[in-house]
């Protein structure tokens, strides 16, 4: 999934509200609407989130 996330063409420093939307376009309308797939939603944009928040600490880390 890191790859998904790098695919995601998100600075480091967006907001977790834009890497959210830039995850939502990359599903499909039928996975974005379809409540049976909810859990997988939800697990996808979890995945996104914690690449992302380990990015943020990377790029803190280094810039220290």
């Amino acid at each position: 999934m890191y790859g998904t996330y790098l695919r995601l063409d998100v600075t480091v420093w967006a907001s977790s509200r834009a890497m959210i939307r830039a995850a939502r376009r990359k599903l499909t309308r039928s996975a974005r609407r379809d409540p049976a797939k909810r859990e997988a939603r939800k697990r996808f944009y979890r995945e996104m989130l914690e690449h992302h928040a380990n990015a943020q600490r990377l790029v803190a880390d280094f810039r220290l």
